[in-house]
């Protein structure tokens, strides 16, 4: 069985099946550029994921875990490109905040634009969830 933080980034990409624009281009840590022809895409990827020091002993841990949506748009104004996809994730990963119930919690922290130096017809924008979980003590799986 793999970790619950591998569970939560399958479910979210199981989730965002469908997303506005991108069709089957959802990837999981992405690190090959992306083709012109391939944007609009999403990029699921981790961040930090902490655990919370409860207050009493117990037998599980609460984590944090963050996850960042990166999507890859093209136009001639990109981040405007990208907003009906950046809707879209919103309203598919809101919906239900508890991924079927593998999760306490999910929010939303930020929308970041990132615009390409170099190519000014691409750009990133990073949205970044909040994900609240839990683990029993002697097992990161369950």
């Amino acid at each position: 069985m793999s970790s619950k933080r591998e569970q939560i980034i399958a479910a979210l990409a199981t989730t965002l099946a469908g997303t506005t624009g991108v069709s089957t281009r959802i990837y999981r840590s992405r690190l090959e550029a992306f083709q012109r022809n391939e944007a609009p895409a999403l990029v699921i990827e981790p961040g930090q994921d902490q655990a919370t020091i409860p207050a009493v002993s117990t037998r599980y841990i609460d984590w944090t875990l963050q996850v960042m949506i990166a999507v890859a748009s093209r136009g001639d104004i990109p981040d405007q490109a990208a907003d009906p996809t950046i809707a879209s994730i919103h309203s598919k990963v809101m919906a239900d905040r508890t991924l079927g119930g593998l999760v306490l919690d999910v929010y939303p922290q930020s929308v970041v634009p990132n615009f390409e130096k170099a190519d000014a017809t691409a750009a990133w924008t990073v949205c970044t969830y909040q994900v609240r979980y839990r683990t029993s003590v002697d097992s990161i799986e369950s």
